[in-house]
């Protein structure tokens, strides 16, 4: 059985790189490549891939069908995390999260994926001016090709 430590580790192995597929409209699957960690989603506390995104596409295949796929890779080795997204960013406001908790939200995502900053003040900035996303994954299945 895969769970999201075997994710982690694999993860960790090429800096957190994981492809996103989400659904379009037509029913076919749109996928990019992101920076993923591992973290605690912030209204249920379980732990959730999470990652942060901006752009018209993914987000807004994301709010009307909030289903998606995660994989990361190391080699030959891959590990997919499906789930249902919550979306949480400037447009996207979480009811237990206050709006000046927000740029807290997008550092903790991106350092679970691996991210350093140098100036976390310029960081928070980019971050408002894309009008960027935090995504959770809420798990529904995890599997992998790794023998069990």
């Amino acid at each position: 059985m895969t769970t999201l430590d075997d994710v982690f580790e694999l993860g960790q192995r090429e800096h957190f790189l994981a492809v996103v597929s989400t659904v379009r409209a037509d029913l076919s699957v749109q996928s990019s490549l992101v920076n993923a960690g591992i973290l605690a989603h912030p209204e249920s506390g379980a732990r959730c891939v999470a990652f942060v995104t901006y752009g018209p596409t993914k987000l807004s295949n994301l709010r009307a069908r909030p289903q998606l796929a995660v994989t990361f890779r190391s080699g030959w080795q891959w590990a997919t995390v499906e789930g249902i997204a919550t979306l949480i960013g400037p447009d996207d406001p979480s009811p237990s999260l206050s709006a000046d908790r927000l740029p807290t939200l997008l550092r903790d995502v991106f350092k679970s994926a691996g991210g350093t900053h140098d100036d976390w003040n310029a960081y928070d900035a980019t971050m408002r001016e894309q009008r960027r996303v935090a995504v959770f994954v809420t798990p529904t299945r995890i599997y992998s090709n790794r023998a069990t």
